[in-house]
């Protein structure tokens, strides 16, 4: 059954925008079959179980064969394998993280940023076992199509699907209406399985028609196919409601166009609304980010039991096991060990992997160092101190196919330290845009080397729930620190003199962190270095026996929910509260529907409040607690 619709208003104008009816076709599709509705719930029962146990971090990649059925009136419509191709280009990349456009992603939101770590390829078998290119094309007599699903039925002037357990279908034809596409949940029939895109908002070339001429359409619609909602939660503004995805932001609505700057609603600042998501409705050029909570979300579903978990054991792709290339990008690339004249250079092992290319080079400099080895990490020797590198590393597999080299990962040496006139280590980082990456868990010496001088460093965690603490020791002066999440303020530590400075803070996510250190009022410089660390657990801080996490700072208060997810009492945290008052707060299901209110007093200091949500169904819910000044909204989940 078809799930989402998408449409595209004032067609041809210069303020052509998305508006989709989602939630009036998804409920035809109830009142249709009303079997859809008890799969939906099922799917979404297994999804939650898969979320609250996942540990996150690096996956098996998944790559799902496409077949595209091109239905064509005529020539326009019948589309190039050139701009089909152009499509499944936009596809791997948008769901890799590897578009170019990811350099946009707001700095505060590259925590959350994820390479979903799921590929497409055409199909090179067709269901009979004869070779195929993936692409099907159908003469219709039809002038257009609906969300009716015709398209999907040879018998109604479209094309039958291929077998959902081993294809993603992708539909082009002439939608109606302004429609730019749609999609089917996993739960509906198979014979309507797959994504549905109108052939003017479909690729990047031929007839791909701006402002939906990058292939985001397709990449939107895949999203949905694969269990995302819109990113607003289709709540009608109430901000009640929810994607079931707990680290996208709270937002009122669906953005349009091209937004710039932070557009702040449901009380989510200081960062605001993600209109870069892909499941919002802002136009191509401005998308470019799927997040952690997405990528889980949509691997539920190729866990064993998961609604399309036939998928990676289709051999439609030459190579088979799930199809398509088999020489994946290695992931999990990290720099350790780094010292004034070397560093270790280590990623994740990549299965069908014979062997490594790895090059190496000063930044800025034309001239790559290149290396090879059948392990997963190699020594980087003969740096220079003080200097900043970047390096890339490639998959050999068998047959000597290679994935091509990833993305740069940058570090840079040591400059020295300890005792008297050392060198400044990581200069020139001035700024947080040139921020001296660091490794975490060693021990680097810098100095203030003028009154106006800062350092910014930036690191980088791999887990999602981890323990961070930066540590500022042997200070010359009177030196302070801030730590960074984006462009928040995650914590600071300003105590006098020369003391030691400390910030702990623990998260649910990973992603890069960036470390301010400054002179107190900008008046001091040294000749002497101050000792910086960054060290990583998964022990996290603890009050009461119960694990705390700080999730945002609210005003001067540190405010958050635990644990995430919960069972039988889930608490609120309300630490360092400058003055008594009254705190209310309020709990809504995902329909928005507000069901449990609670007052409570807190004191100045630290107060714990306490929710029982024994009696609540397993699900995701919004908590909107406001101390009659701000509001502070966060989703938690209940097991």
């Amino acid at each position: 059954m078809t799930g989402l619709c998408c449409l595209a208003t004032g067609l041809f104008a210069q303020d052509a925008a998305r508006n989709c009816s989602t939630m009036e076709v998804d409920a035809r599709l109830r009142a249709e079959d009303p079997g859809y509705a008890t799969r939906m719930e099922a799917i979404e029962s297994f999804t939650q179980e898969y979320v609250s146990g996942s540990a996150g971090g690096t996956r098996s990649v998944v790559t799902i064969p496409v077949v595209v059925h091109v239905v064509y009136n005529n020539a326009t419509e019948n589309i190039s394998d050139a701009q089909i191709l152009s499509q499944i280009d936009v596809l791997n990349e948008d769901f890799r993280r590897l578009n170019a456009d990811a350099a946009s992603t707001p700095s505060w939101f590259l925590d959350e940023a994820a390479d979903t770590e799921i590929e497409f390829c055409l199909a090179t078998v067709d269901p009979s076992g004869n070779p195929t290119t993936g692409i099907t094309r159908t003469s219709t007599t039809k002038t257009s199509f609906t969300t009716d699903d015709k398209v999907k039925q040879t018998s109604q002037g479209g094309k039958d699907a291929w077998p959902r357990d081993s294809y993603l279908n992708l539909w082009v034809c002439d939608l109606g209406g302004g429609l730019l596409g749609y999609a089917q949940f996993p739960g509906g029939a198979a014979s309507t399985d797959g994504v549905v895109c109108d052939y003017q908002y479909f690729g990047t070339i031929g007839a791909a028609t701006a402002p939906f001429d990058l292939g985001r359409t397709a990449t939107h619609e895949v999203g949905h196919w694969l269990n995302l909602r819109h990113i607003w939660g289709d709540d009608g503004t109430s901000c009640a409601g929810s994607d079931l995805v707990a680290d996208t932001p709270n937002q009122a609505d669906e953005n349009y166009g091209c937004p710039s700057g932070t557009r702040v609603s449901c009380s989510n600042g200081p960062d605001g609304d993600m209109y870069q998501n892909y499941m919002d409705y802002t136009d191509d050029a401005c998308m470019n980010i799927f997040t952690n909570g997405q990528k889980t979300r949509m691997h539920a579903l190729f866990s064993p039991g998961g609604a399309r978990a036939s998928l990676t054991s289709s051999t439609a792709c030459a190579g088979g096991g799930g199809g398509g290339p088999t020489c994946d990008v290695p992931g999990g690339r990290s720099t350790t060990g780094i010292t004034e004249s070397q560093a270790s250079l280590n990623w994740a092992s990549v299965t069908g992997a014979t062997s490594y290319n790895v090059r190496g080079r000063e930044v800025g400099t034309p001239t790559w160092t290149t290396g090879s080895t059948t392990g997963t990490s190699i020594n980087y020797t003969g740096l220079t101190a003080g200097t900043a590198y970047e390096w890339q590393v490639e998959s050999v597999c068998s047959g000597g196919t290679t994935s091509g080299y990833s993305t740069s990962t940058n570090f840079t040496t040591l400059g020295g330290g300890g005792g008297g006139g050392c060198t400044d280590f990581g200069e020139s980082n001035n700024s947080k845009g040139t921020a001296t990456t660091i490794s975490t868990g060693v021990t680097y010496s810098a100095q203030i080397s003028s009154a106006s001088d800062v350092d910014w460093y930036q690191f980088t965690t791999t887990s999602p729930n981890t323990r961070i603490k930066v540590s500022m020791t042997s200070l010359p002066a009177d030196y302070d620190m801030k730590l960074y999440r984006g462009n928040s303020v995650r914590g600071t530590s300003e105590n006098a003199g020369t003391a030691n400075e400390t910030i702990i803070w623990n998260t649910t996510s990973s992603g890069t962190r960036y470390v301010n250190v400054y002179g107190w009022a900008g008046a001091f410089d040294a000749a002497d270095c101050y000792d910086l660390i960054v060290e990583v657990s998964n022990t996290s801080w603890r009050t009461d026996g119960s694990e705390m996490v700080i999730d945002e700072v609210w005003g001067n208060a540190i405010v958050g929910i635990f644990p995430n997810p919960a069972k039988e009492l889930a608490t609120v945290n309300y630490f360092s509260v400058q003055e008594d008052m009254n705190v209310q707060l309020a709990v809504f299901d995902i329909l928005g529907n507000r069901v449990m209110n609670l007052s409570s007093e807190v004191t100045s200091g630290d107060n714990l409040i306490p929710i029982n949500v024994q009696s609540l169904p397993s699900g995701i819910y919004v908590v909107d607690i406001t101390n009659g000044k701000s509001h502070y909204t966060e989703k938690f989940i209940v097991e």
